[in-house]
């Protein structure tokens, strides 16, 4: 009796059905190719069009003079100094918990991987205010640290701790699908020819996942730079100190000041449109 697959010809296996018109027509093709590049642009080119018209609607000179206001330098600067500090760190953490849930079997190990996920699932308000009632004065560790003179909370060291936990998952879950699916059979074997635990690693983990890596390390620093929720929490937004750059907008917006708010939202916007090229270029990369 002949199986099923046996019946199938070799050479139609992985072939279009031209019976079942599985293979889409090429008005169909046109049509779905027009939708998505008319929605591409009433969603994403229309709203970055007005942004760069309001920044540019007063002149050139009125845009830089917008973008070099002392507060909005700051936010800049700010914003960049998180993202430096954050993204190394997630990347360090990523590839532990990666290799540590990809290498090991112990009791725990999916609990592990559910509480990477949890950032994900949690808003980032309230992700800043349980930092707020951990830390903060009148917080569960509030009166311990006030009383080594530790102040946390509205300082730039509580952004980059709520900008850790927000972005923590985004390496970790690039890593852990790629270096399950390789296996760790090359590994296995350098350590079998004699290679120390760092050699292995350097010379063998680092060169397959490096493209993962640095693809979640990309997503990793549009989501620092653009945080909002968890940082207004904890920040206080102290015009000048703790504010980083979504911040100033809105505190722009808040005094009227609509050409220096577009202007700072462009700047926003051109870290984000170079971190989608990064982003392609990276995906490019992995897949040739």
């Amino acid at each position: 009796m002949q199986t099923a697959t046996s019946l199938v010809s070799p050479a139609a296996i992985g072939q279009p059905s031209r019976r079942h018109g599985i293979k889409p027509s090429r008005l169909s093709q046109c049509l779905l190719i027009a939708s998505a590049v008319f929605l591409s642009i009433l969603f994403i080119g229309v709203p970055m069009a007005v942004i760069f018209t309001y920044a540019f609607r007063e002149g050139i000179a009125v845009y830089f003079t917008q973008i070099l206001q002392p507060a909005t330098l700051h936010a800049v600067w700010l914003t960049v100094l998180t993202a430096i500090v954050v993204v190394p760190i997630n990347m360090i953490f990523g590839i532990c918990v990666a290799w540590l849930v990809t290498r090991f079997r112990f009791p725990g190990r999916r609990l592990l991987i559910t509480l990477i996920e949890i950032p994900f699932s949690v808003s980032p308000i309230v992700a800043g205010v349980t930092y707020l009632f951990l830390y903060g004065s009148q917080g569960l560790l509030g009166p311990l640290l006030e009383s080594y003179d530790i102040k946390i909370m509205f300082t730039v060291p509580a952004i980059f701790l709520v900008s850790l936990f927000v972005t923590s998952p985004f390496v970790a879950r690039e890593l852990i699908p790629l270096m399950q699916a390789q296996g760790s059979e090359d590994e296995e074997a350098a350590i079998t020819l004699g290679a120390t635990g760092l050699q292995t690693f350097f010379y063998v983990t680092l060169p397959n996942i490096r493209w993962a890596l640095l693809y979640g390390a990309v997503l990793c620093n549009a989501r620092v730079m653009g945080e909002f929720g968890a940082v207004s929490v904890v920040s206080g937004a102290i015009r000048g100190q703790t504010n980083t750059l979504p911040l100033q907008i809105e505190l722009l917006f808040n005094d009227y000041n609509v050409t220096g708010a577009f202007a700072a939202s462009s700047t926003l916007a051109l870290i984000a449109v170079v971190t989608l090229i990064l982003k392609y270029l990276l995906e490019r990369k992995q897949t040739s």
